[in-house]
């Protein structure tokens, strides 16, 4: 196995989408409207992170990074999801999720503090037609839409076609037959389907792969890789497969362990020197990279779908609200200051997410803080 290379993750994603903008731009020289769009996109990215650097030095940390779920209603049931287990995923949409103009508050916000990429997750995102609409009257940031892939129909991809900042992330869990078998019969064909639309439409996608202990070596390999890097993807980001009590339904077994998490650090490494006009991202891996955790601010956070600012979708645990407050406000929390400064998004432990791992102390602090 090839040793991990040492990479700042926050500097690799943002020079990463830098450079697929850059290649869109020439790519779409024949359109003018289009070319100027992605033009405007990375002057906009440029002026983001000049704000964030002179935060800096006033002593403000804003990350270039924020979660929003947007939605917890969803009409797949994928074997094993962590989502549905902890009840953050519903069949039925419940009652005070924040309103599309509400959302559209805490984007144009986030432009205004110099956040450059907000990752619209869910549920199922495209359940919320309004968000996503509203996403993209804010072109100087990025959203890449973490989705199942099943609403992608003409009209979504006449708004993708309209708005280039709307990024479809598509899950995928490797070939038919693993992919079909956790997401449900007929989704990889649709999965491919939606990337063979994106490609002739010239639209920048990306796959988000939940690794499990049964699909970390498909996932990886150079067929699978070199079979979506064809149809046009830019970017994989690869979830570890995070358990929850058995007893509440889902599969530890698919979480992978200390071999497994070796083997997906080699397999990223080498797909970053061999295949570097893709982006690659590990999640929670590249946190051994980057000093630790980098959830809390430290390199991002969460809004859930009522407003909570959370550290992570993986730490549902809040103690300030943006219906309440500004997302700056929200930035500053006690409970993001707490975990910072205590050291515990550096702590050791013994692999995966920290977060998920000192839930039990992170609940203790949230409760002392209260």
């Amino acid at each position: 196995m090839a040793p991990a290379m040492q990479i700042d993750i926050q500097e690799y994603m943002t020079k990463g989408v830098e450079r697929i903008v850059a290649e869109a731009i020439k790519a779409t020289l024949r359109n003018p409207r289009e070319s100027a769009f992605m033009a405007r996109f990375a002057a906009s990215s440029r002026k983001a992170s000049k704000k964030r650097k002179q935060a800096q030095q006033q002593g403000e940390h804003i990350p270039p990074f924020l979660i929003a779920s947007i939605t917890s209603q969803c009409n797949l049931h994928c074997a094993g999801c962590y989502s549905r287990c902890t009840n953050a995923t519903v069949d039925t949409a419940p009652a005070e999720l924040l309103s599309s103009e509400e959302w559209t508050r805490i984007f144009r916000e986030a432009e205004e503090m110099g956040i450059s990429f907000i990752l619209l997750a869910g549920g199922e995102p495209m359940l919320r037609r309004d968000v996503i609409e509203a996403a993209g009257t804010v072109p100087g940031i990025l959203f890449p839409i973490f989705t199942n892939g099943t609403y992608m129909d003409t009209r979504y991809f006449g708004l993708l076609d309209r708005c280039r900042n709307l990024v479809p992330i598509m899950s995928i869990e490797g070939g038919r037959q693993i992919t079909d078998e956790r997401r449900g019969p007929g989704v990889y064909d649709r999965l491919i389907k939606n990337m063979d639309e994106c490609r002739r439409r010239q639209l920048i996608f990306g796959a988000s792969i939940t690794v499990t202990t049964k699909n970390i070596r498909e996932v990886t390999s150079e067929d699978f890789v070199r079979e979506i890097e064809e149809r046009g993807c830019k970017a994989v980001i690869y979830v570890e497969y995070v358990p929850v009590d058995s007893d509440r339904g889902a599969d530890a077994g698919l979480a992978p362990g200390d071999a497994e998490r070796d083997y997906l650090t080699g397999e990223i490494a080498r797909l970053r020197r061999e295949h570097p006009e893709m982006v690659y991202i590990s999640f929670p891996g590249d946190e051994k990279s980057s000093g630790g955790c980098v959830a809390a601010g430290r390199g991002f956070f969460h809004i859930n779908v009522h407003g909570g600012a959370e550290p992570c979708p993986f730490s549902p645990y809040s103690d300030v609200n943006v219906k309440e407050s500004s997302l700056r406000e929200a930035l500053q929390s006690r409970l993001f200051k707490a975990l910072q400064d205590d050291g515990i998004l550096a702590d050791d432990h013994e692999g995966g997410c920290v977060l998920y791992e000192k839930r039990d102390q992170i609940e203790a602090l949230l409760h002392m803080l209260q």
